[in-house]
Protein backbone atom coordinates (compact mmCIF):
# COMPACT_ATOMS: atom_id res chain seq x y z
CA UNK A 1 0.00 0.00 0.00
CA UNK A 2 1.08 3.53 -0.61
CA UNK A 3 0.35 6.96 0.79
CA UNK A 4 1.49 10.47 -0.16
CA UNK A 5 3.57 12.71 2.10
CA UNK A 6 1.94 16.15 2.42
CA UNK A 7 3.79 19.47 2.54
CA UNK A 8 3.28 19.36 6.33
CA UNK A 9 5.05 15.99 6.55
CA UNK A 10 1.82 14.10 7.20
CA UNK A 11 0.84 10.68 5.88
CA UNK A 12 -2.54 8.96 6.01
CA UNK A 13 -2.42 5.38 7.28
CA UNK A 14 -4.77 3.34 5.06
CA UNK A 15 -8.04 2.32 6.72
CA UNK A 16 -7.40 -1.38 6.22
CA UNK A 17 -4.16 -1.08 8.22
CA UNK A 18 -5.80 1.05 10.95
CA UNK A 19 -8.58 -1.52 11.22
CA UNK A 20 -6.18 -4.48 11.34
CA UNK A 21 -4.19 -2.78 14.12
CA UNK A 22 -7.36 -1.57 15.90
CA UNK A 23 -6.12 2.02 15.76
CA UNK A 24 -8.35 4.98 16.55
CA UNK A 25 -7.96 8.76 16.39
CA UNK A 26 -5.67 9.96 19.17
CA UNK A 27 -3.69 6.70 19.39
CA UNK A 28 0.07 7.11 19.68
CA UNK A 29 2.50 5.57 17.19
CA UNK A 30 6.19 4.84 17.63
CA UNK A 31 8.45 5.34 14.59
CA UNK A 32 11.46 3.04 14.34
CA UNK A 33 14.12 3.74 11.71
CA UNK A 34 15.90 0.53 10.70
CA UNK A 35 18.13 -0.05 7.68
CA UNK A 36 16.66 2.86 5.73
CA UNK A 37 13.05 1.81 6.41
CA UNK A 38 10.48 3.09 8.89
CA UNK A 39 8.50 0.73 11.08
CA UNK A 40 5.30 2.06 12.67
CA UNK A 41 4.29 0.49 15.97
CA UNK A 42 1.00 1.42 17.65
CA UNK A 43 1.54 2.13 21.35
CA UNK A 44 -1.00 0.70 23.74
CA UNK A 45 -1.92 2.15 27.09
CA UNK A 46 -2.26 -0.13 30.08
CA UNK A 47 -5.98 0.58 30.15
CA UNK A 48 -6.40 -0.70 26.59
CA UNK A 49 -5.01 -4.05 27.73
CA UNK A 50 -7.86 -4.55 30.21
CA UNK A 51 -9.80 -7.71 29.47
CA UNK A 52 -7.09 -9.36 27.36
CA UNK A 53 -6.49 -12.01 30.01
CA UNK A 54 -9.31 -14.14 31.35
CA UNK A 55 -10.51 -13.38 34.86
CA UNK A 56 -9.80 -16.09 37.44
CA UNK A 57 -12.68 -18.48 37.99
CA UNK A 58 -12.66 -17.57 41.67
CA UNK A 59 -10.98 -14.92 43.78
CA UNK A 60 -7.44 -15.77 44.85
CA UNK A 61 -6.56 -15.37 48.52
CA UNK A 62 -3.49 -13.52 49.73
CA UNK A 63 -2.12 -16.81 51.07
CA UNK A 64 -2.48 -18.43 47.62
CA UNK A 65 -0.71 -15.48 45.99
CA UNK A 66 2.16 -15.65 48.47
CA UNK A 67 2.45 -19.41 47.93
CA UNK A 68 2.57 -18.93 44.15
CA UNK A 69 5.34 -16.34 44.53
CA UNK A 70 7.35 -18.69 46.74
CA UNK A 71 6.89 -21.54 44.25
CA UNK A 72 8.11 -19.25 41.50
CA UNK A 73 11.22 -18.61 43.53
CA UNK A 74 11.71 -22.37 44.01
CA UNK A 75 11.38 -22.21 47.79
CA UNK A 76 8.40 -24.52 48.25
Amino acid sequence: MQSILTSKGQVTIPKSIRDALKMAPGDKIEFILRDGEVILVPLRSVRSLKGMLPAPERPVSLEEMEQAVEQGRGRV
